[in-house]
């Protein structure tokens, strides 16, 4: 079952919701949930991304992201919605749980 694309709204409540939880904010960048984490070194920025690829797998959920050096980028939506849903911020959530 595909999840259900959120309203404006429902993103903007749902946003504020996780920043307030999160160390460095989420933003919205060209209709997808966007964070850069920054981590002290390419092994923990890999370590990083092999956790949240074990925890997306889990949800049949998989990121957009980019990893260069010390820095990972993530951009969450889901295209099978065509938007963000509560899928996106469950991922997020978890993405921030795992960064030290």
């Amino acid at each position: 079952m595909t999840p259900t694309k959120l309203d404006s709204e429902a993103v903007q409540q749902a946003l504020s919701q996780l920043n307030a939880r999160a160390k460095d904010p989420w933003s919205l960048v060209e209709g997808k949930l966007h964070k850069v984490f920054t981590f002290q070194d390419f092994v923990q920025a890999f370590g990083f991304m092999t956790s949240g690829a074990l925890v997306a797998e889990s949800m049949n959920h998989h990121p957009e992201w980019c990893n260069v050096y010390n820095r990972v980028t993530v951009d969450l939506s889901t295209h099978d919605a065509g938007g963000i849903t509560d899928l996106d911020f469950a991922l997020a959530r978890r993405l921030d749980e795992l960064a030290p």
